[in-house]
């Protein structure tokens, strides 16, 4: 498939390459625009729907879970997309178990979808259900995380990797290059094992010291205990690192319930008001943002022009910004619910 460069509908001018999902992304660490900072972007598109196998166009969405912003995000998007171009759009949550998600993604290959948008707990774990939609000629779209399997037609994410790399960078800038960083993760995620793979090998390169690592799997209030623990455990650690949204949202419940905040520098992926409040309070230094309206668009899109019978990239690079004290009010509106 032609490959082509992602269309932006944030204002900040960011060159994308015509590379995977796996390559660098570019990532925006000025101060944003006016554009960036007015309101949710639109659609830069919106694909002509045709007629599905049984009547309109179906669509599957199964996402990992229902819970963190990021996800909604992508969800509202795909819905925006699929209303206005008039495709019925299911969307199912994964309930961050891999397994439940497989036999979500079964289900809809039974029900007759035309095409499959899958956000992968487990990027191995998924693809004997990916290798079932191909089998019944059913496209998968994959989002977020990067399933590598034939049976894919289309990835749309950010390099996650990559991210880790460029916070790890914003960190040891930071830090001078010394100090001990503890992480929150979330060991059940291969896109987090990824974030967490690029930043410690770029801190630990830099000369600092990777300390405990403790894991919150992906869900707010098991992060807030994993974080509290971390904390409490290492009382000299100067520095954190949280891996997703439900990560950095109980690192920062955490933070407060300690009043660790004069005492802890973080960073972390992925806004939420806690993390904006934590942001402008000082103490979290920096925050990898990815489009995920963005994402949720060309997911959407890509899911019609394949179950229509068209083509779509193979790839569709979206840039990820990063976000710091200093620019956080130009990204306010990934806030909006």
């Amino acid at each position: 498939m032609i490959k082509r460069a992602l269309p932006l509908v944030l204002g900040a001018a960011l060159a994308l390459t015509l590379t995977s999902c796996d390559s660098a992304s570019p990532s925006d660490t000025t101060g944003g625009t006016d554009a960036a900072a007015s309101s949710i972007p639109d659609p830069s598109r919106v694909a002509d729907t045709c007629e599905g196998k049984n009547g309109s166009l179906k669509v599957g969405l199964v996402t990992i879970n229902l819970q963190a912003l990021f996800f909604n995000q992508i969800n509202n998007a795909a819905q925006k997309v699929a209303d206005e171009a008039g495709v019925d759009l299911q969307i199912i949550s994964g309930n961050d178990d891999s397994v439940t998600q497989a036999n979500a993604f079964d289900n809809l290959i039974a029900s007759g979808v035309d095409a499959i948008i899958v956000d992968a707990i487990d990027t191995d774990g998924i693809k004997p259900s990916v290798a079932k939609a191909a089998a019944a000629g059913i496209p998968v779209v994959a989002v977020d995380a990067t399933v590598d399997d034939p049976g894919v037609s289309t990835q749309v994410g950010t390099a996650n990797a990559e991210g880790g790399v460029q916070i790890g960078d914003t960190l040891t800038e930071l830090a001078n290059n010394t100090g001990t960083v503890g992480i929150v993760g979330a060991l059940n995620s291969t896109i987090q094992l990824e974030r967490q793979k690029g930043f410690t090998d770029t801190v630990s390169a830099a000369g600092m010291t990777v300390g405990t690592v403790v894991d919150g799997r992906n869900i707010q209030e098991n992060a807030q205990t994993a974080a509290e623990n971390l904390l409490t455990g290492n009382p000299d650690m100067e520095y954190v690192y949280a891996t997703g949204e439900p990560a950095l949202i109980g690192l920062v419940a955490a933070v407060s319930s300690q009043s660790a905040q004069d005492r802890v520098k973080a960073v972390g992926w992925d806004l939420s008001d806690q993390a904006v409040s934590a942001l402008q309070a000082g103490w979290l230094e920096g925050v990898v943002q990815q489009n995920t309206f963005e994402f949720g668009y060309e997911a959407m899109n890509a899911a019609i022009d394949l179950g229509c019978g068209r083509t779509a990239p193979a790839d569709i690079p979206v840039p990820t910004q990063i976000v710091t004290p200093a620019n956080v009010g130009d990204y306010m509106y990934y806030l909006e619910k």
